[in-house]
């Protein structure tokens, strides 16, 4: 077995068909590698189309790490996704100001984590429970629940909307 040099770490190697999560873009499929010459450079991009709004993405392969291009969750990280978005806020959000608030929240969306973007989801979900959302956080909160419904359904392999009834169904108190 060789070793790894310290400048090789080992990165996630997409394939032509392979579906990957880009963040704050969501679920997308590699539709392409192909090469280029940057700055006299030859490099090699995937070229990613966002499944939501066939927005395409291209990635240079070597820089896929610091992207957060990732793969989508696996079926069995579902229930734990559910568990955050059931879980109480241990900070209360309202005493905040909307664009303090609306800072935190964009920075855990580009995190690309579906844990972060589930927690975005929830604290938002319920805000609005009690009080009007700015504009900036309604476009979060859709921004948000595009995010989660989409990953969840394909990692799932379901439709859309039998997740957003999932999710729904967390957050009504029973009677």
């Amino acid at each position: 077995m060789k070793k790894k040099t310290k400048e090789r770490k080992k990165v996630r190697k997409f394939h032509v068909g392979d579906l990957a999560v880009y963040p704050a873009h969501g679920v997308g499929r590699i539709e392409a590698i192909e090469s280029k010459v940057v700055n006299g450079e030859e490099h090699d991009f995937y070229i990613m189309k966002v499944l939501e709004n066939d927005m395409v993405i291209m990635i240079p392969t070597w820089n896929v790490e610091s992207v957060g291009l990732r793969d989508v969750i696996s079926e069995k990280e579902i229930p734990q996704i559910y568990e955050v978005m059931q879980k109480k806020r241990e900070t209360i959000v309202d005493n905040q100001t909307w664009n303090r608030r609306y800072r935190e929240y964009m920075d855990k969306i580009k995190t690309g984590s579906l844990y972060d973007v589930a927690e975005v989801f929830r604290d938002l979900f319920l805000l609005k429970l009690s009080k009007d959302l700015s504009f900036g956080e309604r476009k979060l909160y859709d921004t948000a629940q595009v995010l989660l419904v989409k990953e969840l359904s394909t990692a799932r392999d379901t439709d859309e909307k039998t997740i957003l009834s999932e999710i729904e169904l967390l957050f009504s108190v029973p009677q």
